[in-house]
């Protein structure tokens, strides 16, 4: 791996039409066959550094991960959508600058960057057995085959494959029927049921005969609990009846009062002067004078 490094020291790269880069010429054409050669750009390689994060409790291992690619940076922009890169010799998780990463597929069968597919899908099978509860365990092959059955049916399009999406096919990978938002299957509707506690028929019974419990929820309204008590002026106050307590209520109250008592006043003024009618119209006795 080391005299590969040394002997490819630049590539130029260009822009396909599925907005990926893919190698166009190198410094060892010997050695390396640019025919459908994809290299993956900065924002791809941010990309996969936030992915292989949560695998990093599962057996990740970051130095695999670095053998596996060899690093460019931007060295002259040739114009036509054409890249000219130089290698660098720094780490893609730590450097500040915006790298290409090259696979490493000299050897495609066992070289780095083979050894690196099949260690991030153990460490997918292992997450995605840790996080979900299967009715069988996901096994490597099972998702070997099926991301694999995928490949050859682009191959069969006379498509190449990108290595992004050859890493992301493994990195995003979800059996069928799951959701990968998810970090677990929700409970079914029975399963929250049966975590309600139970209550016999008699406890039912009598709570449906508390009469505490009942009230009506229009607001204003008397609840049971004041419900009984005798209201000011000898009158039972009633459930469900709103009470009078504003000022115009009280005036209106009042003038009742006034009118009731003026009119008292009236009749007893009248029987008055019945009273005087009458007696004016009885004849007087005749007085006898003085002979």
């Amino acid at each position: 791996m080391a005299k590969t490094i040394s002997i490819l020291d630049w590539c130029v790269v260009r822009l396909g039409e599925d907005h990926n880069w893919w190698v166009a010429e190198t410094s060892d054409p010997v050695r390396w066959d640019v025919d459908g050669l994809s290299i993956i750009d900065p924002r791809q390689v941010a990309h996969l550094i936030e992915l292989v994060d949560p695998l990093r409790d599962y057996g990740f291992d970051q130095d695999l991960f670095e053998a596996a690619f060899i690093p460019f940076r931007i060295d002259k922009d040739l114009g036509d959508g054409k890249v000219r890169l130089r290698r660098m010799k720094e780490s893609l998780f730590e450097s500040d600058e915006k790298l290409f990463a090259l696979p490493d597929t000299i050897d495609e069968e066992n070289g780095p960057y083979a050894d690196l597919l099949d260690h991030l899908t153990r460490c997918r099978v292992k997450m995605l057995n840790d996080l979900f509860k299967f009715e069988a365990k996901l096994g490597v092959d099972e998702v070997e085959d099926e991301i694999r059955e995928d490949q050859n049916s682009a191959f069969i399009q006379g498509k190449s494959v990108h290595s992004f999406d050859e890493l992301t096919a493994i990195l995003d990978y979800m059996p069928a029927g799951y959701d990968a938002d998810e970090e677990a299957p929700a409970k079914d509707v029975e399963d929250e049921e049966e975590d309600l506690p139970e209550i016999d028929e008699a406890e039912e019974e009598k709570l449906k005969n508390d009469e505490s419990l009942k009230w009506d929820d229009d607001d204003g309204v008397e609840k049971p609990e004041e419900a009984g008590k005798e209201a000011k002026n000898g009158k039972e106050a009633k459930v469900g009846t709103k009470k009078k307590s504003t000022d115009e209520d009280d005036d209106f109250g009042k003038d009742d009062d006034e009118d009731e008592e003026d009119e008292d006043k009236e009749d007893e003024e009248d029987d008055d002067d019945e009273d005087e009618d009458e007696e004016d119209k009885k004849p007087r006795r005749k007085t006898k004078g003085k002979r």
